[in-house]
């Protein structure tokens, strides 16, 4: 029997108070919120300071992972837990205390420790969520991108766009880790989503140095003439860790030279862009790598959307709104929407992080302050 709407108990409740610029709760007051309850409807003048704060109140919490908690996990699961079909990765999400229990870093980003033995295959498949991995420590798994097979080494960066076939392979004798980073949220959130299987196992016959896509897109300053109409997202699936190092120490010795050219004092920073279009890496995701020298501090600042970071050398301290860590080698933690950052060196550090910026820039919603400077 299906019962009509009417005579179901309603989803609805209605928030129910005599506060400033509520009207009084009478009988006949009661009456109507009942109704509009039965008819699920929700009146904005009881809402409004939910849906329209002064400023953005993410659900997500500013957290920590500690590094070596992960990788012990990591390696327990190695143990524990086969790669192939039905579970497709071994790979511990990192779930924001913040969210329900979700396997979301924030309510946008999701991060991830993947985790493949010597001598595994990570299935193929591919999905409209972009992806790209990044590796904090080892080598010796390669990523194939619709047949491209690419090296995976400390410091390196991968992205993969969305619906592109995919999988991993450890021709090593050793397990590997690295970091996952996915919009997934944001596409679960919007019904986006689009999944579908490839083979079982992962076809490398060949194992270059470099793989095509770097060999045609890696050359700084030089686009392929038969490539020349812009990308919807990066065409170069590797950015090496060399590379990055390189332009980072650069940087600095040309502040110590006396060119301002650095993000501020100490501080030299890059992001990785699509070569095609010098845009983002991703259509939804801007990725970068920061490194700050020995005993610096940069000021507040806070941004509409949410940021991953991972600690990829040295040690710092670091306050996320109200929360304040020590951090080291590996450790990831979250800054959400509005949480105003800063991060305090003792011996120096690198940093990896990714964010939504984005999906709000093209929105028309960014917004950033830093203390002592202007708001954009």
């Amino acid at each position: 029997m299906t019962a009509s709407m009417e005579s179901m108990e309603s989803p609805i409740s209605i928030t129910r108070r005599e506060t400033a610029g509520q009207p009084p709760l009478t009988a006949e007051l009661h009456r109507l919120y009942d109704g509009m309850e039965r008819g699920l409807l929700v009146p904005l003048w009881t809402e409004i300071g939910d849906l329209m704060p002064v400023s953005p109140v993410s659900a997500a919490r500013p957290h920590r992972w500690s590094w070596t908690a992960l990788m012990a996990m990591a390696r327990q699961a190695g143990r524990l837990v086969p790669v192939g079909r039905g579970g497709e990765r071994r790979a511990l999400a990192l779930a924001n205390p913040g969210l329900g229990g979700r396997p979301f870093a924030t309510p946008t980003l999701w991060a991830a420790v993947q985790y493949l033995n010597a001598g595994e295959h990570a299935p193929v498949h591919r999905h409209t969520q972009n992806a790209f991995r990044f590796v904090v420590e080892g080598e010796g798994v390669w990523t194939v991108v619709n047949g491209d097979p690419v090296a995976m080494r400390r410091g390196d960066f991968l992205p993969q766009a969305g619906w592109n076939w995919h999988g991993h392979l450890n021709l090593s004798e050793a397990p590997m880790a690295w970091i996952d980073g996915l919009d997934i949220p944001f596409s679960y959130q919007i019904e986006s989503t689009f999944f579908e299987y490839g083979p079982d196992s992962v076809d490398a016959q060949e194992t270059p140095d470099r793989s095509r896509s770097e060999r045609l897109w890696g050359h700084p300053g030089l686009q392929p003439v038969t490539q020349v109409a812009p990308t919807a997202s990066s065409p170069l699936l590797a950015y090496r860790w060399e590379v990055t190092d390189r332009a980072l120490d650069e940087q600095l010795r040309l502040e110590d030279e006396g060119h301002p050219v650095t993000l501020a004092p100490g501080h030299a920073a890059v992001r990785y862009v699509d070569p095609s279009t010098g845009g983002d890496v991703l259509s939804t995701v801007r990725a970068e790598f920061h490194r700050l020298r020995p005993d610096t501090a940069t000021p507040a600042r806070r941004a509409v959307g949410s940021s991953v970071y991972q600690v990829f050398e040295g040690t710092a301290s670091v306050t996320v709104g109200d929360a304040r860590w020590d951090v080291e080698r590996g450790d990831l933690f979250v800054v959400p929407s509005w949480q105003a950052l800063t991060v305090t060196t003792g011996e120096g550090v690198d940093l990896f992080t990714y964010s939504d910026a984005p999906i709000f820039e093209r929105l028309g919603r960014f917004r950033s302050e830093t203390a002592g400077g202007a708001e954009r």
